[in-house]
């Protein structure tokens, strides 16, 4: 009998159906391996497939055969194992940066890492169907972009958007280009925001990359390296509650002393606590002012004083005491 044209395809298509077909729970057996390669057309013998497990075996695919009530021939360990991808699934499907069509494209490729029947179990691992996904398509393009310009370390330019209630783009200052030095991405409250250098205002700001559109990386160098020199982008996303702006104070909380890991979750394990009595203790942090940071502290209730600077504690009151009236 002639060979077909896929002949010299057999051991690639071997490893293709026991990767995708096979797993611990689902063996196959050597008369099935050949029956599964003949719907390609291709031709085995028995020992001719012994030799070629013993190939991809040698080659570095974890190929095991159980014997027993139910024998056969599987993909053992993989590069990712089925806990791991249950993971990775997971953050991809609850992540607000990743849209809802991306999301099912990335699941999809690494339902392909398993079996289909542990891929099954991939699909439903995915609980997280509601969560809020951004609407910015091309936000994949725009870090890859951005990427490139931090690493070869030039100036960009782009157009800044908001939507409004019809779901439009509507771009700010007129459709005018912002001129930025980017100095990295910090990945903050499920969005990526561009941490770069405004030489107009002469300060490190940061732009929400899913706002960002018409990005380009320009021939000019970065500009600000002294201020970028001493400049931390860890502690600028720590400082920065849910990435918002404000005026940046050091701040000093006095908690209860249960609330240390509250801090500690929020702030890392280097922040110093220093005990007050056996109820409490005090912190200071560099914050920055802002409406999400009043909110942080408005929800741990009583169990977190701020108690300076004086200005901060001061700007909180009249906050408090502005939605007292609104609420009557």
């Amino acid at each position: 009998m002639a060979r077909s044209a896929n002949q010299k395809l057999k051991l690639l298509y071997l490893c293709q159906i026991l990767t995708q077909q096979t797993d611990e729970e689902h063996p196959m057996t050597v008369q099935e391996l050949i029956s599964q390669l003949a719907r390609y057309d291709i031709q085995a013998e028995r020992k001719s497939v012994y030799d070629d497990l013993d190939a991809l075996s040698r080659f570095g695919v974890d190929v095991q055969c159980r014997k027993g009530k139910h024998p056969g021939w599987f993909v053992g360990a993989r590069d990712f194992e089925l806990p791991e991808l249950k993971l990775l699934v997971d953050a991809v499907q609850s992540s607000r940066f990743i849209t809802r069509k991306k999301s099912d494209t990335l699941i999809r490729k690494l339902e392909r890492l398993a079996s289909v029947y542990q891929a099954r179990q991939l699909q439903r691992q995915v609980f997280v169907s509601g969560r809020v996904k951004v609407m910015n398509e091309s936000i994949y393009f725009n870090v890859d972009r951005l990427h490139t310009a931090i690493a070869a370390r030039r100036a960009i330019t782009f157009q800044y958007f908001d939507y409004d209630l019809q779901r439009k783009k509507v771009l700010r200052r007129g459709g005018q280009q912002y001129a930025v030095s980017p100095y990295g991405l910090i990945w903050n409250s499920d969005n990526y925001y561009l941490v770069a250098y405004d030489s107009a205002n002469r300060e490190m700001r940061h732009y929400r990359v899913d706002k960002m559109t018409g990005i380009t990386v320009t021939d000019k160098p970065l500009e600000g390296t002294e201020q970028y020199s001493a400049f931390d982008i860890a502690v600028y996303g720590q400082k920065h509650f849910g990435m918002y702006s404000g005026e940046e104070a050091s701040v000093t909380l006095r908690c209860r002393s249960h609330m240390a890991g509250v801090v500690w979750d929020r702030f890392g394990q280097d922040v110093i606590l220093v005990p007050e009595d056996e109820d409490h203790f005090t912190v200071t942090l560099p914050l920055v002012l802002s409406p999400q940071f009043f909110g942080w502290l408005f929800g741990l209730e009583d169990n977190v004083e701020l108690i300076a600077p004086q200005k901060a504690a001061e700007e909180y009151r009249r906050k408090l005491k502005a939605v007292l009236e609104q609420y009557g």
